[in-house]
């Protein structure tokens, strides 16, 4: 994990518990991580930890020159280092120092995390198609759901609004980037793990309209990569 020198929000900030938690906030712009070396391979991340590729770092620079565009009055950040490592390009970039927000840490992958599809099919067999019946509740073994992940990803929007940012870019990953996108557009769980998240895309809220944009950067010099 990455990023323990940065800035954290004051968690006893009273707002968290408002009803109208969003605060100031107008837009939320949000990128996820640089390509890195196990989205390349195809294992999945979950809070462990690669660093990014020559391709990811290329993609962090093309959101981040995106990013400048978009009057982003905030930077914030999973704290694992991938996420730190692209939130960095952007806080160069955008002349705003990087929030570490604690929550926005990727869905623990618990005894699943660095293995491939094939490994895990070998490990656990039958655990995959328990997860295709019910994938918002089921659980990585030692880990969290998507319902985990979701309660969390309320916590860091509350988090980000308690700091008055009215801009705020965050910096995390596809899968806690899907309950992110969940509490802000007031999605239903299907239709929230259905989305996916490019390296190369950044997605822009509108809060108070609860409607979705999204600003596709250069895709030149690289790909997708894999969950995380």
């Amino acid at each position: 994990m990455g990023g323990a020198d940065a800035a954290r929000p004051d968690p006893t900030t009273p707002e968290w518990a408002r009803d109208d938690w969003t605060g100031d906030i107008e837009v939320v712009f949000l990128v996820r991580h640089g390509e890195t070396e196990w989205n390349r391979l195809g294992r999945r991340q979950g809070q462990l930890d690669s660093p990014l590729t020559a391709d990811g770092r290329r993609q962090a620079e093309r959101v981040a020159s995106a990013a400048t565009g978009l009057s982003v009055d905030g930077v914030f950040s999973s704290p694992l280092g991938r996420a730190v490592a692209t939130a960095r390009v952007c806080e160069r970039r955008l002349g705003q120092p990087v929030t570490v927000v604690d929550e926005l840490a990727e869905v623990h992958h618990g005894r699943m995390a660095g293995l491939t599809t094939a490994e895990i099919d070998r490990a656990f067999p039958g655990r995959m198609a328990l997860r295709a019946a019910n994938p918002y509740e089921w659980c990585f073994p030692g880990g969290e759901s998507y319902a985990d992940a979701d309660r969390r990803a309320a916590v860091a929007l509350r988090r980000i609004a308690a700091t008055r940012a009215r801009r705020p870019l965050i910096v995390s990953h596809e899968m806690i980037g899907r309950m992110l996108l969940r509490t802000l557009l007031g999605a239903d769980p299907a239709t929230a793990l259905a989305w996916s998240h490019p390296h190369d895309v950044v997605y822009g809220v509108d809060v108070a309209g609860r409607t979705l944009g999204e600003l596709r950067v250069d895709r030149a010099g690289g790909d997708d990569g894999g969950p995380g």
